[in-house]
């Protein structure tokens, strides 16, 4: 070989190394770079919900009326994550009730934290009733809007009504109301809409639910139709199908939150499929673009990397206690009538949220219980998937 064949050579050699690191810089950047805008978190937390709670003291939670202090469930941390994961991510996961393809407006008919702990591992998901009648920031300028119900913080923030300026949009406002109010402070979020959630269960194909009594709407809807009707046993449920049972709420908000979970942990086990296990990456990429969301693809791997790792008994489902809220009505003036709003202690519904942002509450080895101070309420209630 001569020296102007060396030359070349040495020169495509230059060349195809800077094409491998610019495909492999370009593959990093787009693997870590957000499927939406960030939250930006940035809003300070309101003094009610700066509570500091005492040390750990005991195995038991404690909350009493008036007092409002809580021993947190002591639990030994174990800090080797899994996935390549962080130890915890906190999602803010909302399900939109519009039935566009898009997110320019629609109500949070769903508002669940998530806490996902990779060295466990394990799940923990907290729900807050959309019908807490709450501070929402930010908006004043509009109408003068400064209260509202929680599920309308998502709707003021997204694109379609204009009122928020902020980062992250419709999930950027809710999650600064829920900071503002309970101090929950998500790392992430992901909305889906009513479609995509069909298309979805639809492409996992469909969802085995056990429900262990009958959801019957018919009567409510006044006229008799059997897709409100699921009776009492085995379903095989496809994406339609799930959904209707998600959002009927005959027996009130709190036994829809109940199907709703019933849901959330059949699609888990429809994911852990081996046939969607295998197809998990394509599922991922098929909804690009359908979902509102800042996780990278990095994080969504981790998160698909960890659900095969999940015991049924380490996903759990938290839920205030419901005789800390009080049913009431009040004029809204952002829709400009009456409507029927949750009131509550805020103070002891953030003491509560900081248990759960902590990992201490529901307590990990203690699945479906429902733990009861005397001559008090309850300091919330757990469900674990079957």
């Amino acid at each position: 070989m001569n020296r102007i064949e060396r030359w070349l050579f040495g020169l495509l050699g230059i060349m195809a190394l800077g094409l491998w690191a610019f495909v492999g810089l370009r593959f990093i950047t787009v693997w870590q770079t957000p499927l939406g805008p960030g939250l930006g978190l940035d809003t300070p937390i309101s003094a009610r919900a700066t509570i500091t709670a005492p040390p750990p003291a005991g195995p038991t939670n404690t909350l009493i009326p008036g007092n409002s202090t809580l021993t947190p469930i002591i639990i030994e941390p174990d800090n080797t994550p899994k996935c390549g994961g962080p130890l915890t991510m906190t999602i803010l996961a909302v399900g939109s009730d519009t039935r566009a393809s898009g997110y320019l407006y629609g109500l949070a008919d769903v508002i669940r934290l998530v806490r996902v702990d990779f060295a466990t591992p394990r799940i923990t998901v907290l729900e807050f009733p959309r019908d807490l009648w709450v501070e929402i920031p930010e908006i004043s300028s509009n109408y003068g809007i400064t209260h509202g119900k929680l599920n309308q913080s998502y709707l003021y923030g997204n694109r379609g009504m204009g009122y928020y300026k902020g980062p992250g949009e419709g999930p950027g406002l809710l999650a600064r109301t829920l900071d503002l109010n309970f101090g929950a402070r998500p790392d992430h979020y992901i909305a889906v809409n009513m479609q995509t959630f069909v298309r979805f269960v639809d492409a996992i194909g469909g969802i085995d639910v056990f429900l262990p009594d009958t959801v019957d709407a018919r009567q409510a809807d006044q006229q008799g139709r059997w897709d409100l009707y699921f009776k009492a046993g085995p379903h095989h449920l496809k994406g339609n199908e799930a959904l209707m049972l998600a959002r009927i709420r005959t027996g009130g908000v709190f036994e829809r939150a109940n199907q709703q979970n019933l849901v959330l942990c059949a699609v888990r086990d429809a994911l852990l499929n081996p046939y969607n296990l295998a197809r998990t990456p394509d599922i991922i990429a098929a909804f690009d673009g359908a979902v509102q969301t800042d996780l990278t693809p990095e994080k969504l791997s981790q998160l698909a990397c960890l659900a095969p790792l999940l015991e049924p008994h380490n996903i759990q489902f938290a839920s205030f206690p419901q005789e800390l809220l009080r049913g009431t009505r009040t004029y809204d003036i952002g829709v400009e009538k009456e409507v029927f709003i949750w009131e509550a202690d805020f103070q002891i519904l953030s003491l509560l949220v900081q248990s759960f942002q902590s990992g201490n509450w529901p307590a990990r080895s203690a699945p479906n219980i429902e733990t009861v101070t005397p001559g008090g309420p309850s300091t919330g209630t757990s469900f674990s998937c079957p």
